[in-house]
């Protein structure tokens, strides 16, 4: 495989650079369950063209999801994923019947304030309250601004669960939603080929942060971890609306 195919073109220091955070997010998630997916699209929305940023980070999330569901199968709560998965199917079709090129600056305009939507605001209960509508609203919306797991989590958080059922159980969800986004994206004519040593590279990294994750899962203060990443999200998403309205008014 050459070295081109493998940075796909972004050079080296950015494919290392994300190939570090790919293990950074994983650790982070199976630690606390929350936030590492929303870092990664914070920090690619930066260094990725537009038009591959929402494909290429759902790749990139179903082989880390993928992973870290390998490892905490059988802590999953199997009973809420029927209802998601069809919710799921549903939200992916509506959404990729709608999803067009939008330009760049439209893209990281609607990403940052996303991400502050996701840290400030909790979906209504309603949603929270039913896999299904969970699956349809976070799917449909996953194929325009991709970081929906923080959705997700609020949902899984409702259902009770021990904290090894929690990251289970949301690993196994997010897998699902990415899988079809894949899917879909294919059919939309997203050429993955000319980015898949990318993001096996990521993919790698990002499975070696969920072995390393699970040995510190119930060894960090979270209250102060949460704190951490609100701020972090924050600043990555009042980065994103600048770089956004900067490039739409110049344009």
């Amino acid at each position: 495989m050459s070295a081109d195919l493998i940075h796909a073109g972004l050079g080296w220091p950015i494919a290392a650079t994300l190939a570090a955070l790919s293990f950074v997010t994983s650790l982070m998630t199976v630690a606390f369950g929350i936030g590492g997916g929303a870092v990664m699209l914070g920090v690619m929305a930066v260094l990725l063209p537009a038009a591959a940023l929402i494909p290429v980070h759902g790749f990139v999330q179903l082989g880390s999801n993928a992973g870290r569901l390998s490892i905490l199968l059988g802590h999953v709560h199997r009973a809420v994923l029927p209802a998601f998965v069809i919710g799921a199917v549903i939200g992916v079709s509506i959404g990729g019947s709608m999803v067009v090129q939008l330009p760049a600056g439209a893209i990281q305009l609607g990403v940052g304030a996303f991400i502050l939507w996701s840290v400030f605001f909790q979906p209504p209960s309603f949603m929270r309250n039913s896999a299904g509508i969970t699956g349809v609203f976070s799917s449909f919306l996953t194929m325009f601004f991709g970081g929906t797991g923080p959705f997700v989590a609020t949902f899984v958080k409702a259902q009770g669960l021990d904290r090894m059922g929690h990251v289970a159980t949301h690993a196994a969800l997010m897998t699902i939603q990415h899988a079809l986004k894949i899917v879909v994206f294919g059919f939309l004519g997203f050429a993955f080929a000319q980015w898949i040593g990318f993001i096996a590279l990521l993919i790698v990294a990002g499975f070696a942060g969920t072995v390393a994750g699970r040995h510190i899962l119930a060894r960090i203060d979270e209250k102060r971890f949460v704190m951490l990443l609100n701020a972090v999200l924050t600043l990555l998403a009042l980065r994103l609306i600048w770089s956004g309205v900067s490039s739409m008014t110049s344009g």
